[in-house]
């Protein structure tokens, strides 16, 4: 018997492999979704969306990717595994994407196959789009150029080529070292961590598709959880993967926030610390007069 076994799962609910049937649409997820769509529908040229370490970016953009309909777009994913990519290498890599057959290693002769093959999907009634993941790889400002290139590449009152770049929010630096094209940005959309009651979802979420016939983290397992992962659905997934784990081992039916908080500390993981009261200068007792506000407040408009 292993732990699926234990708690009545028909896979592992919280693997941190990008499995589409696992996607969880949260309500910030929704909305980046369908403004990002919007924005390759409408080919406006350059989308971003950018977000902390294990905030779901790659698995939006799975998810993105699978949801552009095959008859509408000639669509892509790229990922950036290292920061050393060249120029050409990136060129060359996106035309492959997009179906040019024996792209040619000579720039011009390169721009000139793309195009043809733009103008081909454009002329069958498509979108071309590349989805560019890990974009806070591309790091220099000759790539950020040959980006800028592209998106240069039209017909008459229509772009040919939309990008969206998902990456960490120092994507957004990466972008001014060729200020021309930070300017091309349409849309920018930052994912932040999930709220508590999102959190509660998401778990509800994965372990229904996993086929669990209950819950069995209690409501204060599910508070420590995401007090300890603050909302970043990565470190959500390996808290409760573990703590599965633990309550097999243990026998333990109903996992609650005891147990969770000693994995947090196995993991070196450490809760948010809540915000305290503004104190110094111009408080009592650590809050603010209705009167110091407005005193505030209008010495901002002088």
């Amino acid at each position: 018997m292993n732990y699926l076994d234990f708690f009545e799962l028909t896979q592992e609910p919280f693997s941190n492999a990008p499995v589409s049937r696992f996607y969880y649409g949260s309500a910030q997820h929704a909305q980046a979704l369908m403004r990002l769509s919007h924005c390759v529908a409408s080919m406006k040229g350059l989308a971003l969306l950018v977000g902390d370490i294990g905030a779901g970016k790659t698995t939006l953009a799975r998810r993105m990717l699978d949801s552009l309909p095959e008859a509408e777009y000639e669509a892509a994913l790229l990922v950036i595994i290292h920061s050393g990519i060249t120029a050409q290498w990136l060129l060359k890599r996106i035309a492959l994407q997009l179906g040019v057959e024996n792209p040619a290693d000579e720039k011009l002769a390169l721009l000139s196959q793309l195009y043809q093959r733009l103008v081909r999907i454009h002329e069958q009634g498509k979108k071309a789009v590349v989805l560019i993941d890990e974009a806070q790889m591309l790091a220099t400002r000759e790539i950020m150029e040959e980006f800028r290139g592209l998106l240069n590449l039209e017909v008459p009152e229509r772009k040919l080529l939309s990008f969206v770049f998902f990456g960490l929010p120092e994507l957004e630096e990466n972008l001014k070292l060729d200020p021309p094209l930070a300017q091309r940005v349409a849309l920018r959309y930052r994912l932040e961590p999930l709220s508590e009651e999102a959190t509660d979802a998401y778990v509800r979420h994965r372990l229904r598709l996993a086929g669990a016939p209950r819950v069995p983290f209690t409501a204060g397992g599910i508070s420590a959880i995401h007090a300890l992962s603050r909302g970043t659905p990565r470190l959500i997934n390996t808290l409760c993967d573990n703590a599965l784990f633990e309550g097999f081992l243990a026998r333990a039916r109903d996992l609650d926030e005891r147990l969770v908080e000693r994995i947090g500390r196995e993991l070196g993981l450490e809760p948010a610390r809540p915000e305290g009261p503004p104190t110094g200068a111009g408080t009592r007792d650590g809050r603010l007069d209705l009167e110091e506000i407005d005193a505030f407040l209008d010495s901002l408009t002088k």
